[in-house]
């Protein structure tokens, strides 16, 4: 099997402050994780950041209505950029900053946040756990590998949400993502 390399994480063209803090945020916590700002590079160029930095993976925020609008999933390909499913739709972010707490540290489990988790939500938690090479445990191994977790579950509005919580203390530090949908 291959040995995962980095992931290189950067936005659409002409972000806003908030997709910026988004990105770094993410890269804070998502091991292996490289946020480079885009600036005026195609999508060839930011194939070619990628390798620079080792990275075999990239992942684009893209813009919708001033913010985060959707999350793109690629590997780097001899051609360039070559499209993974999913294609996460966001319905709403928070930051890291927006939840008050200080100390974070890389999430290095994945774990599903519902007992009778749906579906929906075991998919995207499987292609984030393979995407990333963050293991899926559950939330008893995942404490006993790491205090900090990226969570997937639904929300209170019934959407899937992509937290980051610190154990055992099950404090959610952010960043996290509201799902409007998922296209496969």
């Amino acid at each position: 099997m291959n040995r995962l390399r980095e992931v290189l994480l950067t936005t659409s063209r002409n972000p806003t402050p908030r997709m910026r803090t988004f990105c770094s945020d993410l890269a804070r916590v998502i091991p292996s994780t490289v946020h480079v700002n885009r600036g005026k590079m195609s999508t060839d160029e930011v194939a070619e950041k990628a390798l620079e930095q080792d990275a075999d993976r990239v992942v684009i925020i893209d813009r919708w209505h001033g913010g985060p609008g959707k999350i793109n999933f690629f590997r780097v390909g001899e051609s360039g950029l070559v499209s993974i499913p999913p294609v996460i739709h966001i319905a709403g972010i928070r930051l890291h900053r927006e939840f008050g707490v200080s100390k974070v540290k890389p999430a290095l489990s994945l774990v599903l946040s519902e007992p009778n988790a749906s579906e929906a939500v075991l998919r995207v938690a499987d292609a984030l756990s393979r995407f990333f090479g963050i293991p899926l445990r559950s939330v008893r191994e995942a404490v006993r590998a790491s205090p900090t977790l990226m969570c997937v579950s639904r929300d209170k509005f019934h959407r899937i949400a992509i937290t980051f919580m610190v154990e055992p203390e099950h404090v959610e530090i952010g960043p996290r993502v509201s799902v409007s949908s998922v296209e496969w």
